[in-house]
């Protein structure tokens, strides 16, 4: 063959080839096989279904977290219910806090005289009485302490958690306890101290007036779990609630439950507990 011929023959062979690579690419096969330049070539996905962007995903809820259904029932229900669940609180940096619900209070709303929303009067502070059962209430008293309350069914119902028995992050409490609390610096605290009470458990799990209106069935920073079951349920003792002597009659009314012997409580009612 000639030189002028193989060179014609080249010329032939190099356009045939170069008329399959761009049939290829303008096929959807050569699109979706065809990888930008510096781009490794992966294959094709795994799945044809759509997928779901790591960019616009949100956090997924808690596995262990009790849903809205188990906050919507009446008061008194609720705040038996609690006892025995964990509340668990994540600080910033990750780490959880734990706590076994062991003393609560009910608060049954209008008809309630010893309740924020007796009367049925709603007001900026006590809005989240009147939210949907497991929104949080929380509100100051003295003007520096903090407690935490759960609503339930009913307009202006709630539940206050009044103790925890530590069962997580003990030091981290202890910390926080320590750097909040007034009048006794200096004296470490005992673990039976650490959430003993509404205002301490607050301080204990550092939760403010911040978290006033969040959803416990939906936070991410504090939640609800299902305690496991254990051998056997301990008893439950309903006796008076604390510090609301202003209330009447209804200062004298048991609605007021805890955990019969634990050391966690933060008053216990000998009274209650024999006619119990």
């Amino acid at each position: 063959m000639t030189a002028r011929g193989a060179a014609q023959l080249s010329c032939r062979t190099g356009q045939k080839r170069q008329r399959v690579l761009d049939a290829d690419r303008e096929s959807p096969r050569g699109r979706a096989q065809t990888p930008s330049p510096g781009e490794p070539c992966l294959g094709p996905p795994a799945t044809l279904g759509p997928r779901r962007s790591i960019y616009f995903s949100g956090p997924k809820r808690h596995s262990a977290q009790l849903g809205s259904d188990f906050f919507d029932q009446p008061a008194v229900a609720l705040a038996r219910a609690f006892l025995g669940q964990v509340l668990v609180r994540r600080l910033d940096d990750g780490t959880e806090l734990r706590g076994r619900i062991v003393e609560t209070e009910a608060y049954l709303g209008p008809e309630d005289e010893a309740a924020h929303s007796r009367g049925g009067r709603q007001t900026p502070r006590n809005r989240g009485m009147f939210m949907k059962p497991g929104t949080l209430y929380v509100y100051i008293i003295y003007g520096m302490y903090f407690c935490l309350n759960v609503s339930s069914q009913g307009d202006g119902a709630c539940v206050l958690l009044r103790a925890l028995e530590p069962l997580g992050g003990l030091e981290i409490m202890r910390q926080l306890r320590s750097t909040l609390r007034k009048g006794t610096t200096g004296r470490a605290l005992k673990d039976r101290e650490l959430c003993s009470g509404p205002s301490k458990l607050c301080q204990a799990l550092a939760i403010d007036k911040s978290f006033d209106q969040r959803d416990l069935a939906e936070d991410r920073a504090v939640w609800l779990e299902r305690s496991p079951p254990g051998p056997s349920e301990p008893a439950v003792v309903a006796a008076a609630r604390v510090g609301i002597g202003h209330a009447g009659e209804w200062a004298q009314k048991p609605l007021r439950f805890y955990l019969r012997g634990s050391p966690w409580v933060s008053v216990v009612d000998r009274a209650a507990e024999q006619n119990a």
